[in-house]
């Protein structure tokens, strides 16, 4: 980002510290990689191996989503799409939020080693580290967007002029890019709500390949919710959760490039 555009980033930068949730998983004591030793691969260390390790822990963290979010996933499940059912639907929506945070923490901190896989106690560990903060991020944007979606619902009725709309909705659009990489640095490092909030709003431009990575995979949220139902959405929460991760890898290293020591 060009300097007019963040005063002071440098200065900031300097001010703020933080450390990784983790520092990544320690090998096994004992285990030595046939390349490193010379011998044969050990078991688990296969392509095959691989993709079941990341199969089986998309689904042990695709339950445990549903899990944690079911009360307000199965009640906005429900619900008529109808505009005065809107800041109900934003009510149910709250769980997802320390969900969708608890899925990129297990997924960044998962491993392809068949004989070393804890996606659940990676879930739960982060989701207990990550309850408070995510909140503090998902909540105002859900609040945020709940106006909108309200006042988008009665804009002929207050006769506001359709460019009004249009504001709305890129507004929001924002908003909600914004929120999605608050809530993948907030469930990856402990900074501030405040610097949480001030990263991701600088990351939008200073990393626009994440930006339009986002942009995209909000574009698909949208057309499965609108062609499918909530429930489909929910079932693909890990798959979105490590879509989300990977698009967002440029902007993860950056931050532990910058910010963390």
């Amino acid at each position: 980002m060009a300097q007019s555009r963040v005063p002071e980033w440098d200065v900031w930068r300097q001010n703020v510290h933080s450390h990784p949730r983790s520092q990544g998983r320690a090998s096994r004591p004992g285990l030595v990689s046939g390349s490193a030793s010379g011998s044969q691969p050990h078991f688990g260390e296969g392509p095959l191996a691989r993709a079941a390790a990341l199969v089986y822990t998309l689904l042990v963290v695709e339950l445990l989503l549903l899990a944690v979010s079911l009360p307000g996933l199965a009640l906005l499940v429900l619900l008529d799409r109808d505009a005065s059912n809107i800041p109900l639907a934003a009510a149910c929506a709250v769980p997802l939020g320390p969900a969708l945070s608890a899925a990129v923490y297990a997924l960044h901190h998962r491993s392809g080693d068949l004989a070393d896989l804890r996606p659940a106690a990676a879930f739960l560990r982060g989701y207990r580290a990550n309850l408070m903060g995510s909140l503090q991020i998902w909540l105002p944007w859900l609040a945020w967007l709940t106006i909108v979606a309200v006042n988008l619902s009665h804009l002929t009725v207050a006769g506001v002029p359709g460019w009004w709309g249009v504001l709305l909705v890129v507004v929001a659009v924002a908003a909600t890019l914004c929120a999605i990489d608050a809530l993948v640095i907030t469930s990856l490092f402990a900074f501030r709500p405040l610097d949480v909030v001030r990263l991701a709003a600088a990351y939008l431009s200073r990393t626009p390949g994440v930006t339009l990575g986002n942009a995209c995979l909000l574009v698909v949220a949208a057309g499965i919710t609108a062609f499918t139902s909530e429930a489909v959405l929910a079932l693909l929460g890990s798959v979105l959760a490590a879509l989300l991760l990977r698009t967002c890898r440029p902007m993860i290293a950056e931050i532990q490039r910058e910010f963390t020591r």
